[in-house]
Protein backbone atom coordinates (compact mmCIF):
# COMPACT_ATOMS: atom_id res chain seq x y z
CA UNK A 1 0.00 0.00 0.00
CA UNK A 2 1.55 3.27 -1.14
CA UNK A 3 -1.26 5.70 -0.26
CA UNK A 4 -2.87 5.71 3.22
CA UNK A 5 -6.47 4.53 3.26
CA UNK A 6 -7.85 7.95 4.24
CA UNK A 7 -6.37 9.46 1.07
CA UNK A 8 -6.45 8.55 -2.59
CA UNK A 9 -9.28 8.51 -5.16
CA UNK A 10 -12.81 9.49 -4.08
CA UNK A 11 -14.27 6.36 -5.69
CA UNK A 12 -15.93 3.45 -3.90
CA UNK A 13 -13.18 1.59 -1.99
CA UNK A 14 -10.69 3.59 -4.08
CA UNK A 15 -11.50 1.38 -7.07
CA UNK A 16 -10.74 2.60 -10.61
CA UNK A 17 -13.33 4.56 -12.54
CA UNK A 18 -15.25 2.63 -15.18
CA UNK A 19 -14.25 5.18 -17.82
CA UNK A 20 -10.58 4.44 -17.03
CA UNK A 21 -10.84 0.64 -17.40
CA UNK A 22 -13.43 0.54 -20.20
CA UNK A 23 -15.42 -2.41 -18.89
CA UNK A 24 -15.88 -4.37 -15.69
CA UNK A 25 -17.60 -7.38 -14.22
CA UNK A 26 -19.29 -5.18 -11.61
CA UNK A 27 -19.95 -1.45 -11.63
CA UNK A 28 -20.81 0.61 -8.55
CA UNK A 29 -23.24 3.30 -9.69
CA UNK A 30 -24.25 6.32 -7.59
CA UNK A 31 -27.79 7.72 -7.78
CA UNK A 32 -27.92 11.10 -6.00
CA UNK A 33 -31.70 11.52 -5.94
CA UNK A 34 -34.18 11.97 -3.10
CA UNK A 35 -37.19 13.79 -4.56
CA UNK A 36 -39.36 10.70 -3.98
CA UNK A 37 -39.16 10.71 -0.18
CA UNK A 38 -42.19 11.17 2.09
CA UNK A 39 -40.41 12.24 5.29
CA UNK A 40 -36.79 13.38 5.76
CA UNK A 41 -34.83 14.32 2.58
CA UNK A 42 -31.06 14.03 2.27
CA UNK A 43 -30.39 10.71 0.50
CA UNK A 44 -29.18 12.64 -2.55
CA UNK A 45 -25.92 12.90 -0.61
CA UNK A 46 -25.86 9.14 0.01
CA UNK A 47 -23.49 8.10 -2.81
CA UNK A 48 -20.81 10.56 -1.68
CA UNK A 49 -21.25 9.52 1.95
CA UNK A 50 -21.02 5.81 1.20
CA UNK A 51 -17.91 6.31 -0.92
CA UNK A 52 -16.32 8.22 2.00
CA UNK A 53 -17.36 5.38 4.33
CA UNK A 54 -15.76 2.79 2.05
CA UNK A 55 -12.15 3.89 2.46
CA UNK A 56 -11.41 1.29 5.14
CA UNK A 57 -12.58 -1.65 3.04
CA UNK A 58 -9.81 -4.12 2.31
CA UNK A 59 -9.42 -6.56 -0.60
CA UNK A 60 -9.80 -9.91 1.21
CA UNK A 61 -13.20 -11.05 2.60
CA UNK A 62 -12.21 -13.70 5.16
CA UNK A 63 -15.72 -15.06 5.79
CA UNK A 64 -16.45 -15.67 2.10
CA UNK A 65 -12.77 -16.52 1.47
CA UNK A 66 -12.68 -14.36 -1.62
CA UNK A 67 -11.19 -11.10 -2.89
CA UNK A 68 -14.22 -9.29 -4.35
CA UNK A 69 -12.29 -7.02 -6.72
CA UNK A 70 -9.32 -9.31 -7.46
CA UNK A 71 -11.21 -12.27 -8.94
CA UNK A 72 -12.67 -9.89 -11.52
CA UNK A 73 -12.70 -6.19 -12.41
CA UNK A 74 -14.87 -3.93 -10.23
CA UNK A 75 -15.11 -0.23 -11.06
CA UNK A 76 -16.89 2.93 -9.94
CA UNK A 77 -19.20 4.19 -12.70
CA UNK A 78 -19.74 7.59 -11.06
CA UNK A 79 -23.14 9.21 -10.47
CA UNK A 80 -26.25 9.36 -12.63
CA UNK A 81 -27.32 12.90 -13.52
CA UNK A 82 -30.91 12.98 -12.17
CA UNK A 83 -33.40 15.82 -12.50
CA UNK A 84 -34.28 16.70 -8.87
CA UNK A 85 -37.47 18.53 -9.93
CA UNK A 86 -39.10 15.83 -12.10
CA UNK A 87 -39.45 12.30 -10.68
CA UNK A 88 -40.67 10.77 -13.94
CA UNK A 89 -37.75 12.19 -15.86
CA UNK A 90 -35.32 11.07 -13.17
CA UNK A 91 -36.72 7.52 -13.29
CA UNK A 92 -36.13 7.48 -17.05
CA UNK A 93 -32.62 8.89 -16.61
CA UNK A 94 -31.67 6.18 -14.09
CA UNK A 95 -33.08 3.39 -16.28
CA UNK A 96 -31.19 4.72 -19.30
CA UNK A 97 -27.94 5.12 -17.32
CA UNK A 98 -28.20 1.63 -15.76
CA UNK A 99 -28.86 0.13 -19.19
CA UNK A 100 -25.81 1.88 -20.62
CA UNK A 101 -23.60 0.74 -17.73
CA UNK A 102 -24.85 -2.83 -18.17
CA UNK A 103 -23.53 -2.71 -21.74
CA UNK A 104 -20.03 -2.33 -20.25
CA UNK A 105 -20.46 -4.27 -17.00
CA UNK A 106 -22.08 -7.59 -16.23
CA UNK A 107 -23.66 -6.39 -12.99
CA UNK A 108 -24.56 -3.09 -11.30
CA UNK A 109 -24.57 -2.40 -7.57
CA UNK A 110 -26.30 0.96 -7.16
CA UNK A 111 -25.90 3.31 -4.21
CA UNK A 112 -28.76 5.71 -3.54
CA UNK A 113 -30.49 7.87 -3.32
CA UNK A 114 -34.01 7.08 -2.25
CA UNK A 115 -35.89 3.85 -2.91
CA UNK A 116 -37.84 5.24 -5.88
CA UNK A 117 -34.84 4.33 -8.00
CA UNK A 118 -35.11 0.58 -7.45
CA UNK A 119 -37.86 0.55 -10.09
CA UNK A 120 -35.73 1.72 -13.04
CA UNK A 121 -32.86 -0.47 -11.82
CA UNK A 122 -35.17 -3.49 -11.80
CA UNK A 123 -36.40 -2.60 -15.28
CA UNK A 124 -32.81 -2.51 -16.58
CA UNK A 125 -31.93 -5.77 -14.81
CA UNK A 126 -35.08 -7.59 -15.97
CA UNK A 127 -34.38 -6.50 -19.56
CA UNK A 128 -31.28 -8.72 -19.37
CA UNK A 129 -32.43 -11.58 -17.18
CA UNK A 130 -36.22 -11.60 -17.40
CA UNK A 131 -38.37 -11.28 -14.25
CA UNK A 132 -36.10 -11.58 -11.22
CA UNK A 133 -36.64 -12.75 -7.68
CA UNK A 134 -36.42 -9.85 -5.26
CA UNK A 135 -34.97 -10.05 -1.74
CA UNK A 136 -35.95 -6.73 -0.24
CA UNK A 137 -34.34 -5.70 3.07
CA UNK A 138 -36.36 -2.83 4.56
CA UNK A 139 -38.28 -1.66 7.61
CA UNK A 140 -41.18 -0.91 5.26
CA UNK A 141 -43.08 -2.85 2.61
CA UNK A 142 -42.70 -0.24 -0.17
CA UNK A 143 -45.70 -1.72 -1.97
CA UNK A 144 -48.14 1.12 -1.39
CA UNK A 145 -50.11 2.31 -4.40
CA UNK A 146 -49.60 6.09 -4.26
CA UNK A 147 -48.56 8.93 -1.96
CA UNK A 148 -50.73 12.06 -2.35
CA UNK A 149 -51.77 10.58 -5.68
CA UNK A 150 -48.18 10.21 -6.89
CA UNK A 151 -47.41 6.71 -8.29
CA UNK A 152 -43.60 6.99 -8.29
CA UNK A 153 -42.23 7.50 -4.78
CA UNK A 154 -39.87 5.75 -2.37
CA UNK A 155 -42.84 3.88 -0.87
CA UNK A 156 -44.24 2.49 -4.13
CA UNK A 157 -41.42 1.01 -6.29
CA UNK A 158 -42.25 -2.66 -5.79
CA UNK A 159 -45.98 -2.31 -6.51
CA UNK A 160 -45.02 -0.64 -9.80
CA UNK A 161 -42.47 -3.41 -10.41
CA UNK A 162 -45.17 -6.06 -9.87
CA UNK A 163 -47.54 -4.24 -12.23
CA UNK A 164 -44.81 -4.06 -14.88
CA UNK A 165 -44.01 -7.77 -14.59
CA UNK A 166 -40.31 -7.36 -13.79
CA UNK A 167 -40.48 -9.48 -10.60
CA UNK A 168 -40.82 -13.22 -10.14
CA UNK A 169 -43.29 -13.00 -7.29
CA UNK A 170 -43.32 -16.68 -6.45
CA UNK A 171 -39.67 -16.29 -5.41
CA UNK A 172 -39.62 -12.80 -3.80
CA UNK A 173 -39.57 -11.73 -0.16
CA UNK A 174 -39.33 -8.78 2.20
CA UNK A 175 -36.83 -9.10 5.05
CA UNK A 176 -36.71 -6.96 8.18
CA UNK A 177 -40.13 -5.27 8.04
CA UNK A 178 -41.51 -3.85 11.29
CA UNK A 179 -43.22 -0.84 12.76
CA UNK A 180 -46.66 0.73 12.37
CA UNK A 181 -48.73 0.68 9.18
CA UNK A 182 -51.66 2.74 7.95
CA UNK A 183 -54.06 -0.21 8.42
CA UNK A 184 -54.30 -4.00 8.11
CA UNK A 185 -55.11 -3.40 4.46
CA UNK A 186 -51.39 -2.71 3.91
CA UNK A 187 -50.53 -6.29 4.86
CA UNK A 188 -53.43 -7.79 2.93
CA UNK A 189 -52.56 -5.83 -0.22
CA UNK A 190 -48.91 -6.82 0.02
CA UNK A 191 -49.80 -10.50 0.47
CA UNK A 192 -52.16 -10.33 -2.50
CA UNK A 193 -49.25 -9.09 -4.61
CA UNK A 194 -47.46 -12.33 -3.72
CA UNK A 195 -44.55 -11.38 -1.46
CA UNK A 196 -43.36 -13.58 1.40
CA UNK A 197 -42.10 -11.81 4.52
CA UNK A 198 -39.39 -12.45 7.10
CA UNK A 199 -39.97 -9.81 9.76
CA UNK A 200 -37.40 -8.42 12.15
CA UNK A 201 -39.26 -10.21 14.95
CA UNK A 202 -38.90 -13.49 13.01
CA UNK A 203 -35.13 -12.96 12.95
CA UNK A 204 -35.09 -12.12 16.67
CA UNK A 205 -37.15 -15.16 17.67
CA UNK A 206 -35.99 -17.81 15.19
CA UNK A 207 -32.46 -16.65 14.44
CA UNK A 208 -30.40 -15.76 11.40
CA UNK A 209 -30.01 -19.33 10.12
CA UNK A 210 -33.79 -19.74 9.93
CA UNK A 211 -34.07 -16.45 7.99
CA UNK A 212 -31.34 -17.55 5.58
CA UNK A 213 -33.02 -20.90 5.09
CA UNK A 214 -36.38 -19.28 4.30
CA UNK A 215 -34.74 -16.88 1.81
CA UNK A 216 -32.81 -19.64 0.05
CA UNK A 217 -35.89 -21.87 -0.12
CA UNK A 218 -38.00 -19.00 -1.47
CA UNK A 219 -35.54 -17.90 -4.18
CA UNK A 220 -34.13 -21.28 -5.18
CA UNK A 221 -31.96 -21.06 -8.29
CA UNK A 222 -33.76 -18.04 -9.77
CA UNK A 223 -31.78 -14.92 -10.74
CA UNK A 224 -32.14 -12.64 -7.71
CA UNK A 225 -31.94 -8.89 -7.20
CA UNK A 226 -31.14 -7.67 -3.67
CA UNK A 227 -32.42 -4.27 -2.55
CA UNK A 228 -31.21 -3.00 0.83
CA UNK A 229 -32.88 0.03 2.39
CA UNK A 230 -30.44 0.96 5.13
CA UNK A 231 -33.40 1.57 7.48
CA UNK A 232 -33.67 -2.21 7.78
CA UNK A 233 -30.99 -1.64 10.42
CA UNK A 234 -31.96 -0.35 13.84
CA UNK A 235 -31.40 3.42 14.18
CA UNK A 236 -28.70 2.59 16.74
CA UNK A 237 -26.72 1.07 13.86
CA UNK A 238 -27.88 3.39 11.06
CA UNK A 239 -29.31 6.73 12.26
CA UNK A 240 -28.58 8.49 8.97
CA UNK A 241 -31.71 7.68 7.03
CA UNK A 242 -35.00 9.32 6.11
CA UNK A 243 -37.63 7.10 7.78
CA UNK A 244 -36.02 5.42 10.81
CA UNK A 245 -37.93 2.71 12.70
CA UNK A 246 -36.88 1.33 16.12
CA UNK A 247 -36.40 -2.39 16.60
CA UNK A 248 -34.39 -3.16 13.47
CA UNK A 249 -31.70 -5.65 12.55
CA UNK A 250 -28.20 -5.19 13.86
CA UNK A 251 -25.45 -4.62 11.32
CA UNK A 252 -24.08 -8.05 12.31
CA UNK A 253 -27.42 -9.78 11.61
CA UNK A 254 -27.60 -8.15 8.19
CA UNK A 255 -24.02 -9.21 7.42
CA UNK A 256 -24.77 -12.79 8.48
CA UNK A 257 -27.93 -13.00 6.36
CA UNK A 258 -26.15 -11.62 3.30
CA UNK A 259 -23.25 -14.03 3.78
CA UNK A 260 -25.77 -16.85 4.04
CA UNK A 261 -26.86 -16.02 0.49
CA UNK A 262 -23.47 -17.07 -0.95
CA UNK A 263 -23.85 -19.19 -4.05
CA UNK A 264 -27.23 -17.74 -5.06
CA UNK A 265 -27.62 -16.25 -8.58
CA UNK A 266 -27.29 -12.55 -7.70
CA UNK A 267 -27.74 -10.41 -10.84
CA UNK A 268 -28.02 -6.91 -9.39
CA UNK A 269 -28.40 -4.93 -6.19
CA UNK A 270 -28.90 -1.54 -4.61
CA UNK A 271 -28.26 0.06 -1.23
CA UNK A 272 -30.50 3.07 -0.67
CA UNK A 273 -31.85 5.69 1.73
CA UNK A 274 -28.50 6.72 3.27
CA UNK A 275 -28.90 10.34 4.39
CA UNK A 276 -25.57 11.52 5.81
CA UNK A 277 -26.99 14.73 7.35
CA UNK A 278 -28.69 12.65 10.10
CA UNK A 279 -25.67 10.39 10.63
CA UNK A 280 -22.99 10.71 13.29
CA UNK A 281 -19.58 9.08 13.65
CA UNK A 282 -20.10 7.71 10.11
CA UNK A 283 -22.19 4.86 11.57
CA UNK A 284 -24.59 4.71 8.64
CA UNK A 285 -22.19 5.41 5.80
CA UNK A 286 -19.69 2.81 7.03
CA UNK A 287 -22.50 0.27 7.55
CA UNK A 288 -23.82 0.95 4.04
CA UNK A 289 -20.34 0.70 2.52
CA UNK A 290 -19.91 -2.68 4.20
CA UNK A 291 -23.28 -3.84 2.83
CA UNK A 292 -22.03 -2.95 -0.66
CA UNK A 293 -18.85 -4.90 0.14
CA UNK A 294 -20.92 -7.95 1.11
CA UNK A 295 -22.83 -7.68 -2.18
CA UNK A 296 -19.58 -7.41 -4.13
CA UNK A 297 -18.43 -10.54 -2.31
CA UNK A 298 -21.59 -12.40 -3.39
CA UNK A 299 -21.06 -11.27 -6.99
CA UNK A 300 -17.51 -12.65 -6.87
CA UNK A 301 -19.17 -16.10 -6.82
CA UNK A 302 -18.12 -17.52 -3.45
CA UNK A 303 -18.98 -21.07 -2.44
CA UNK A 304 -22.37 -21.59 -0.75
CA UNK A 305 -22.25 -22.01 3.04
CA UNK A 306 -21.70 -25.58 4.21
Amino acid sequence: MEVPRFAGPETFARLPRLDDVGSSAVAVLGIPFDSGVSYRPGARFGPGGVRAGSKLLRPYHPFLDIEPWTVHQVADAGDVACNPFDIGQAVDQVQRAATQVLQRSQYVVAVGGDHTMSLPLLRATAAQHGPVALVHFDAHLDTWDTYFGAPYTHGTPFRRAVEEGVLDLGCSAHVGTRGPLYSTDDLHADAELGFATVTTMDVARRGVDDAVGRIRERVGDRPVYVSVDIDVLDPAHAPGTGTPEPGGLTSRELQMILRGMAGMRLVGADVVEVAPAYDHAELTTIAAANVVYELLGLLADPKPPS
